[in-house]
C-alpha cells in the first residue's frame, strides 16, 4: 500500500474483538484490502445506468438546455461527483475502517447513531425498495415478451395492492438483490466486472438504434421539447449538477464500505475518477440519444426508456436491453442501499448482528413499505428523495470538513474503536460532537428552507451544494468560536 496508508496490526484487530466488535466493523488489515483501481474502475458503471437516471434526463431536457449542452452538464456532473466520492472515501482507504466508524471520528460514538441511522436505514431501505420495484417492471416486460399470458394472471385480483404478475416479479427480482447484498463486496467486484463490458455494448447499441431511427444525429441534437421552459442556462446547469450529486448523495456518504477494500488511497481515487468520467461520459451521450431518437421514431414525448424498449419489434434486443437494466438496477442497489443497510445495522447492533443477519432485516423491512404504493404518487417520492439528499449533504460537508481540517488527516483508532461499555469521557471519540449536530441541523433547515419559504424556492434546486456548503462553513467556524477537546461529551 501507498506509504502515507495506515496499516492496522493483527495486536490491534485481536484488542478491539475484545472490545465488543465483529469482523464486519473491524479494520481491514493489508491482505484483506484487495480492491484495486480496475476495481473502482468498474464498481459505479452499473449504478450510472440505471432506469431512475434514464427518467431524470427526460426531466432535465424540459429544463430549457439544448439536447447538447444536456450531455456536457451531465459529464461535468462527474467531476463533482467523483470529487465527493473520491474526498470522503480517503478516511476508508487510508485506515480500512467501514462508515460506520468514520462516522463515529465526526459525530462521535453516541452522535453517529442519527445521522448513521438516517443514510444506512431510512434512505437506502426505502431507495432499495423503490429500486427493486422499479427493475422489477422490467423484469414484467420481459416475462411479458416471453410469456405473454403471464400478464393476465390472476386477472384483476390484486394482492397488497399490486396484480398478481407485479408481485411475482418484485418478489423475484428482490431474491436476486437480496443474494447479491449478501454476497458484499466480494460477488459485487465479480458481478460489476461481468456488467461493464455489457453496458458498453448494449447502451451502445441502443445509442447506434436511436440515430438511425431519427435519421442522424442532426435532429436529435436540434430537437426542442414543446413544453420547454425559459430559465438562466448556468442555473440549469447548477441544477442539473445538484441533481446528479442528490443521486448519488447516499453511496458518496458510506463509501467507506467501499474504499475500506482498497490496496491503496491512490487506487481508490484514480479507479472512482477515471470511471465515473467514462461512465458519466457513456451515459450522457446514451440517454439523450436513446430518449430523443426513441421520441422522434415513434412521435410521442414518451421519457420512460422502459417503455420505449418495449415498443420494439426485435425479440432479442427486448430480452437483451432489459436484461441489462436489471443487472445495472441490482448493481446500484447493492454499492448505494442493501451493503450499506447491512452494515448500518450492524453498527447499531454490534453484539447481536452481523452484516448478513444486516442484510437479511433490511430486505425484509424493504419488502414490508410495499413500495408499489409509493410509486403511485411520484410526487412524494421526489420530495422524499430531496429530503433524503438535503439530509445526507450537510452530514457529509461535516464528515469531510472534520477529517481535513479538523483531525488533519489522523484518526487514533485505538480511540475510535473504544471499549463499547466505556464511560470513559477522556476518549477522543465518546459522547457527541456537539458541534458536528449543529451545524448538520442548522443546514439541514437551510437546504429544506426552499421547499417552505416560497421567496427561498430557488434553493430547492441547488439543495445538496447548499446542504454540504453551509453545514461544512459553519462547523468549521462553530470549532474555531468553541476551542474546547475535539468533542464535547454528553452521558449517553
Amino acid at each position: 500500500m501507498k506509504r502515507d496508508d495506515f496499516e492496522v496490526t493483527e495486536n490491534q484487530i485481536t484488542e478491539y474483538k475484545k472490545r465488543g466488535y465483529n469482523d464486519d466493523l473491524l479494520p481491514k488489515t493489508k491482505d484483506k484490502r484487495n480492491m484495486g483501481a480496475g476495481n473502482y474502475f468498474t464498481l459505479w458503471m452499473g449504478s450510472i445506468h440505471n432506469i431512475p437516471n434514464y427518467a431524470a434526463v427526460g426531466g432535465f431536457l424540459f429544463l430549457g438546455l439544448s439536447p447538447l449542452n444536456v450531455m456536457i452538464a451531465l459529464f461535468l456532473s462527474a467531476f463533482f461527483v467523483s470529487a465527493f466520492m473520491s474526498l470522503n472515501g480517503i478516511v476508508g482507504s487510508k485506515y480500512g475502517i467501514p462508515f460506520a466508524m468514520h462516522l463515529r471520528s465526526a459525530y462521535g460514538n453516541f452522535g453517529a447513531k442519527l445521522p448513521g441511522f438516517l443514510r444506512g436505514c431510512v434512505a437506502a431501505i426505502a431507495w432499495f425498495g423503490l429500486q427493486t420495484y422499479t427493475g422489477s417492471l422490467a423484469l414484467l416486460i420481459m416475462i411479458g415478451k416471453i410469456w405473454p399470458g403471464f400478464l393476465h394472471l390472476g386477472g384483476s385480483v390484486k394482492i397488497l395492492g399490486i396484480g398478481i404478475p407485479g408481485l411475482i416479479s418484485f418478489t423475484i427480482f428482490w431474491i436476486l438483490n437480496v443474494l447479491v447484498g449478501i454476497g458484499g463486496g466480494g460477488i459485487l467486484n465479480k458481478f460489476t466486472a461481468i456488467l461493464s463490458p455489457l453496458i458498453y455494448v448494449v447502451f451502445g447499441g441502443m445509442a447506434i438504434w436511436a440515430i438511425s431511427a431519427a435519421g442522424g444525429l442532426g435532429p436529435i441534437l436540434s430537437y426542442r421539447l414543446s413544453a420547454t421552459a425559459h430559465v438562466n442556462p448556468i442555473l440549469v446547469y447548477f441544477i442539473i449538477f445538484n441533481s446528479v450529486l442528490a443521486v448519488w448523495a447516499a453511496p458518496g456518504t458510506s463509501v467507506s464500505d467501499f474504499t475500506q477494500n482498497a490496496k491503496s488511497t491512490r487506487a481508490q481515487v484514480v479507479g472512482q475518477t477515471l470511471g465515473l468520467s467514462l461512465g458519466y461520459l457513456i451515459f450522457a451521450f446514451s440517454s439523450v440519444v436513446i430518449l430523443i431518437g426513441g421520441s422522434i421514431h415513434y412521435h410521442i414525448e414518451e421519457w420512460n426508456v422502459l417503455n420505449i424498449i418495449e415498443r420494439w419489434d426485435n425479440f432479442p434486443a427486448v430480452i437483451i436491453s432489459m436484461a441489462v437494466f436489471l443487472l445495472t438496477t441490482i448493481s446500484t442497489n447493492a454499492t448505494g442501499n442493501i451493503i450499506p443497510a447491512g452494515y448500518q445495522l450492524t453498527a447499531l447492533f454490534p453484539k447481536r448482528l452481523h452484516y448478513k443477519s444486516g442484510v437479511l432485516i433490511a430486505s425484509l423491512i424493504s419488502f414490508l413499505i410495499m413500495p408499489w404504493k409509493l410509486m403511485e404518487n411520484s410526487d412524494s417520492i421526489f420530495v422524499f428523495l430531496n429530503s433524503i439528499g438535503a439530509v445526507l449533504g450537510p452530514v457529509a460537508g461535516v464528515m469531510i470538513a472534520n477529517y481535513f481540517f479538523i483531525h488533519k488527516r489522523h484518526e487514533d483508532l485505538d480511540d475510535l474503536y473504544m471499549d463499547l461499555d466505556t464511560n470513559n469521557k477522556d476518549v477522543l471519540y465518546h459522547g457527541i460532537n456537539r458541534e458536528a449536530y449543529v451545524a448538520t441541523i442548522l443546514a439541514l433547515l437551510l437546504s429544506l428552507s426552499g421547499q417552505f419559504i416560497p421567496a427561498l424556492s430557488g434553493i430547492s434546486d441547488v439543495s445538496w451544494f447548499v446542504g454540504f456548503g453551509s453545514a461544512f462553513i459553519i462547523y468549521l467556524a462553530l470549532k474555531r468560536l468553541v476551542p474546547k477537546k475535539a468533542l464535547e461529551t454528553i452521558d449517553d
